[in-house]
């Protein structure tokens, strides 16, 4: 499409949207469509569930299953996509726009947003914002600093008429200037008040008013509520509408939001108007003028220490009994802290190659550290079970349950440690600081140690810290390598891993039911051969006394899949596919080591070694940092 074309398409849409006409004109638009009429939180509520919704319930994910139990059925809103990990926050949040926009009580409450620096508050606001400014206009009256809604023209003594006739409830009152305006322009004649559309926007200060943080030495309230101009109190009285300047937050956001940032920061006085602009829906005239009516959705956010400031002082219980608080904590799962992440990196400017598990290094320490520590597991497998993995305790056949874990850390798991901002910070300098255009692991985990070593944190919080990075990631990290880098040899023995796991399965099945199993060859009866079942079962620490447990929960499963219709392989159930592939390592693991470590390699050595490196490439490493994974493998993780 040619520019001009692009333009002039984007103009007369534009126009289609545009509209100036009398109150009358407006009463046949609203007769047809009643929806035009709707208050702010009603539009906003259509903003989110327009975007669309998926029902995720836990008989049908088992993600959910293991993350939510089996009662929990959790809403993944298309408008919050881009917000990763707090799904539950999420829920809360469109429950209250809700609730709102059924004109709950929610709809006479702020909106309060608590949680840790950098948790997505003020994100969470900006994507709000933002789907006003693509809301459809509204009608509003003709010159009126507020934008409002020109119902408000209708008498008192005649609305229940409209109402019947119109289908909507007519709430609030015409302001000071445009009940001057009709007496005085237009002879109390309503009808012919004229009615135009008007659209939202952030920088324009259209049904967007934002609230910072005020100077507690100079907390002028005009910025809420307007002033009176000064100029021209010499040529009306002070009550007179003409000498007001309806343009404080409050007027800017009628029909919208007001966002107050930081709003703690401000001294308790200068937050009154909150409590009227709540329940009564109204907010003081500049001077000595009446109540104004307000209709607008009130968004607040601060953090958390702002926020146990403000409510142990009792005198404040008024604004706080008009307060719905959402807590944002950090994200605590593992595969969504590194969407984050990834979604950061895309809307940058870095182009160096990222070597797999890079980021994947960066989101586990932030994780870890945000963890309560428990008494049942360690962090490591905690991070795990907060990932959705199902975790099996070694040498057991009890799963650990998640409902007990966060029963134990108590409601503020995920209320502090690293901030998503660390972390990236991280990651941009290892990125900027590559001399091959490539970062990988060990470059992000270098990165990490000195900026945690850079931190201004308490000594006992610091050693903490460093020791996630340098003694739990880094073992872990070694453990993945290991399990990569043989994976890249085992690629070539895959009918080997599914043979031995079919194997494992017919013993285990005759063990479990104490049966004989039929020799495929010689068609022999056999028993159960106890020392091959122990010979896999031993590389992930299962004990001669755990063993049937074992062997039964694997076959069960199993069994399982089948009824599914699910298809089986080696790598279906993880601790077996652990096993398998730790029995295939032992014969691999010298080999690999030759491979990796010798200077001269034979032609069968090269093409093992060809073959690994190119399984690696297929698997996102480029040549240098498969070159330095493969060093560093050589050098740490077979190390003897």
């Amino acid at each position: 499409m040619e520019f001009k074309d692009f333009i002039d398409q984007d103009r007369e849409t534009r126009k289609k949207y545009a509209f100036e006409g009398s109150f009358l004109d407006y009463l046949e638009i609203l007769e047809a469509d009643p929806a035009v009429a709707k208050l702010a939180h009603q539009r906003m509520y259509d903003q989110i569930s327009q975007r669309g919704v998926q029902v995720l319930k836990p008989e049908e994910n088992e993600r959910i299953r293991r993350l939510y139990g089996n009662q929990q059925i959790m809403k993944k809103y298309d408008f919050f996509a881009d917000f990763y990990g707090i799904d539950k926050t999420v829920m809360k949040i469109v429950e209250y726009f809700h609730s709102s926009a059924m004109k709950g009580e929610e709809a006479k409450q702020v909106l309060y947003l608590v949680g840790p620096v950098g948790s997505g508050k003020s994100s969470i606001m900006e994507v709000l914002k933002k789907a006003l400014e693509e809301c459809e206009p509204v009608y509003a009256l003709k010159g009126c600093p507020m934008r409002e809604e020109p119902l408000h023209l209708v008498p008192k003594h005649m609305r229940r008429h409209f109402e019947e006739i119109l289908g909507v409830k007519i709430e609030g009152d015409l302001c000071p200037v445009c009940r001057y305006r009709l007496k005085e322009e237009y002879q109390a004649k309503f009808e012919n008040f004229p009615v135009v559309t008007a659209d939202f926007s952030i920088r324009s200060k259209k049904g967007v008013g934002v609230v910072p943080p005020v100077d507690p030495n100079n907390q002028d309230t005009s910025v809420l509520i307007g002033s009176v101009d000064i100029s021209k109190m010499d040529l009306y009285p002070e009550d007179d509408p003409r000498v007001f300047s309806l343009n404080g937050a409050f007027h800017v956001g009628n029909r919208g939001i007001v966002e107050f940032i930081e709003v703690f920061k401000n001294e308790v006085e200068y937050l009154h108007t909150i409590i009227t602009a709540t329940q009564e829906k109204s907010i003081p005239s500049p001077g000595k003028g009446s109540m104004i009516y307000f209709d607008g959705v009130i968004l607040a956010h601060s953090n958390e220490a702002e926020w146990n400031r403000f409510k142990s002082d009792h005198t404040n219980e008024a604004i706080l009994d008009r307060i719905v608080k959402v807590d944002v904590p950090y994200c605590l799962e593992l595969n969504e802290e590194i969407k984050i992440y990834e979604k950061i990196l895309r809307r940058s400017n870095f182009k160096s190659h990222i070597a797999p598990h890079s980021i994947e290094i960066g989101a586990m320490f932030a994780i870890l550290t945000r963890l309560a520590p428990s008494n049942k597991v360690d962090p490591l497998t905690k991070m795990k079970i907060y990932n959705g993995e199902e975790i099996v305790e070694k040498g057991m056949t009890k799963k650990v349950d998640i409902m007990e874990l966060r029963e134990e850390a108590g409601i503020r798991e995920g209320m502090s440690g690293i901030s998503t901002r660390f972390v990236i910070k991280a990651i941009d300098t290892a990125l900027t600081n590559s001399e091959h255009h490539c970062v990988n692991p060990l470059s992000v985990l270098e990165s990490l140690i000195r900026a945690v070593k850079d931190l201004d944190i308490p000594d006992d919080q610091k050693k903490r810290h460093l020791a996630f990075l340098q003694d739990t990631i880094r073992k872990e990290y070694n453990k993945i390598l290991e399990k990569e880098v043989t994976a890249a040899f085992i690629h070539s023995y895959q009918e080997q891993a599914e043979t031995l796991f079919n194997n494992y399965l017919d013993h285990a099945e005759a063990f479990v039911n104490q049966t004989k199993l039929k020799d495929r060859s010689t068609g022999e009866q056999l028993d159960p051969d106890l020392p091959f079942l122990r010979s896999i079962e031993e590389h992930i620490g299962i004990s001669e006394n755990s063993a049937g447990g074992f062997r039964t929960d694997v076959t069960s499963y199993m069994f399982y899949l089948i009824r599914k219709g699910s298809r089986i392989d080696y790598s279906s159930y993880e601790p077996l596919k652990e096993a398998i592939e730790g029995k295939l390592t032992v014969s691999v693991k010298e080999l690999s080591r030759v491979i990796t470590q010798s200077q001269v390699r034979d032609k069968e050595q090269n093409e093992k070694y060809n073959a690994m490196v190119l399984r690696m490439k297929e698997n996102g490493y480029c040549d240098h940092c498969c070159n330095v994974i493969l060093k560093y493998a050589a050098n740490n993780v077979w190390k003897e």
